[in-house]
């Protein structure tokens, strides 16, 4: 991230940004949306394991349909 003016205005703070881990902003991005993507992953995996046996009732309750209306 280059600060607004010139370099030679601002060397200090480039060269700090460019040092501090915040400096990059796409790496920092990319580094966000894949804890976003983390955490959303997990709470699927929690919901799925909370309610389970309410989940594979409707599952089978669906499937048990079909088969009998000779879906096949």
């Amino acid at each position: 991230m280059i600060w607004k003016g010139s370099s030679e205005m601002y060397p200090f703070l480039n060269r700090l940004m460019a040092i501090l881990p915040f400096g990059d902003r796409k790496r920092s991005q990319e580094g966000m949306e894949l804890v976003q993507v983390a955490i959303l992953i997990a709470i699927a995996v929690g919901l799925g394991l909370i309610f389970r046996t309410q989940i594979s009732k409707c599952v089978n309750n669906v499937f048990d349909g079909l088969l009998s209306s000779k879906f096949s």
